[in-house]
Formats: C-alpha cells, structure tokens, sequence
C-alpha cells in the first residue's frame, strides 16, 4: 500500500539510522505526485558523481541552489522525497556546494515547518557553524532568520557558540565580525534580558575593542540598542550593571581610545539622554 508507506515515512524522524529499506521501499520513498516523476527523478540524480564527470562539473552546486525551489514546489508533505538529496549535499566535498546551503537554510526552514527543522535541519546547520568560514558566513548572515524559527529551548542552546563566530580561518576577515554584530543586535529581541547580559554583553565588548573600525562602529550600535533592551526590560539590575561596567571599561580608561569609545556609545542615538534626560 503505497499510501501507508508514504504516511510511514513522512512520520518516521530518523530514517538516517534505518537501513532496513528494499530497494523497492528506497523507489516508493520519493515518488510524489506534484510535478512529473521522471522529472523529480533527474533532479535527484544530480548527486550522481558520474554527472559531474560527464555532464557539468558544477552540477552539485546547481542542485543545492535549486532545492529550496523545489522544496516549496513539492511541500513539506514531500520532503521525504528530497531529505536524502540534501544530506548528501550537505556533506559535499566541494566547500561551494555547501555554501550555497548555507545560504538557503533559513528558507528551508520556513518551508518546511519547526518540526522538520528541529529533526531534519538544525544538524546540518550545526555542521556549517564548524566549517570553513566560506560556508560559516552563510549561516552567520541569516542567524536571525533561522533561530527565530526555533523553539526557545533548542534556541538557548546557541547561546554558547555565538562566541566561536568571534574566531576565524583569516584574522584579517574583519567583515565577518562586523556581520556577528549586526546579527547580534538582531538577536536582542529573541533572548531574555539575562541571556543578553551573560552571553551577548561579553562578545558585544569583545567587538567595541576590534582592530578595524567598521566593527567598532558597529559595536557602538549594539551596546547601545542593548542597554535599551535591558533598560526596557522588568529587571533593572542587568541594566544598572552594564553601565557601570561601561564606565569602568571605557570611561575611565586609561587609553584616550577607550574613552572615546564611551563618547561614541553615548552618541548612538543620544543614548544617556534618552534614559536619563
């Protein structure tokens, strides 16, 4: 009964541990009935290795930048029809192909639901937050798009590798930290006002005292919007805290850098002004 073995599958959360499938049942698992078969079927063997040899060496990456096309097309009652397919590229071994996922994951995410994300999603992108920083930007620039999908719980568990964004293959590639804070303040909105102070404040500083000023500036930014979330929020000892530490850090610094940094803060958005005017 093709119907009870599709219902079977599209419910099954872990069909990568069960290798217990006939050739047949492998066959049955990606028919569907949106677009023509044979057509899904020649999408699906762009995979093949053997395609790259003899039709296009790119063909991999042309597949990983149609797939949430056809991800949406097919529906996310269809996925198991492409779960395979996106494994495999996932796990490439040419770093563009997995960048090009990396890119498309938070779409992905929005097609296919939470729960299919939370099962089918959520290891692939952990396994681009510890690639090569080709493929990390691409989860980086879309960080907010993809945990605001998530439940809380699942999205605290970030939290403690925000910080690993502050590390790079290049220490000279300044513009991935200046995309961490501009994530960042996007971020402000999905944590708690504790979560802020104990796991943001941390790299928020960290990037007020980047090498390059483009980070700083926007660092700046990022403090300020941030002691506005925790000013706003109903405990105001986060609030009262982060600025006495902004006045022993960079007020009263020795450097005449670091006391610029207090001015600059304050400038963003007249931000002492606006709390105690």
């Amino acid at each position: 009964n093709m119907d009870s073995t599709l219902h079977y599958i599209h419910n099954d959360s872990d069909l990568s541990t069960n290798s217990s499938f006939s050739p047949e049942e492998e066959r049955k698992s990606k028919v569907q009935d949106v677009v023509p078969q044979a057509l899904l079927d020649q999408y699906l063997s762009m995979t093949d290795p053997s395609r790259a040899q003899t039709v296009d060496t790119e063909i991999a990456k042309h597949c990983a930048y149609s797939l949430p096309g056809v991800a949406l097309t097919l529906g996310r009652q269809n996925w198991h029809c492409l779960k395979d397919t996106y494994e495999t590229l996932a796990s490439d071994m040419q770093w563009k192909v997995r960048r090009t996922l990396a890119f498309s994951i938070h779409e992905l995410a929005v097609i296919l639901g939470d729960q299919l994300t939370a099962g089918d999603l959520v290891p692939v992108f952990n396994g681009f937050l510890k690639d090569l920083d080709e493929v990390r930007i691409g989860v980086l620039k879309h960080l907010h798009d993809f945990l605001k999908l998530l439940h809380l719980d699942k999205r605290r568990e970030y939290l403690y590798q925000l910080q690993e964004f502050l590390v790079t293959d290049n220490s000279r590639n300044w513009r991935f930290r200046a995309e961490l804070a501009e994530q960042l303040i996007l971020l402000l909105d999905l944590y708690s006002a504790r979560d802020i102070y104990d796991y943001l404040r941390p790299i928020a500083f960290s990037l007020c005292a980047d090498k390059v000023s483009s980070v700083r500036w926007i660092s700046y930014k990022l403090v300020s919007e941030m002691v506005k979330k925790l000013y706003m929020a109903s405990t105001s000892t986060f609030v009262v805290d982060l600025m006495n530490e902004l006045v022993e850090k960079f007020c009263r610094c020795r450097k005449w850098s670091g006391r610029q940094t207090f001015v600059f803060i304050c400038q963003v958005k007249c931000l002492f002004v606006h709390l105690f005017g």
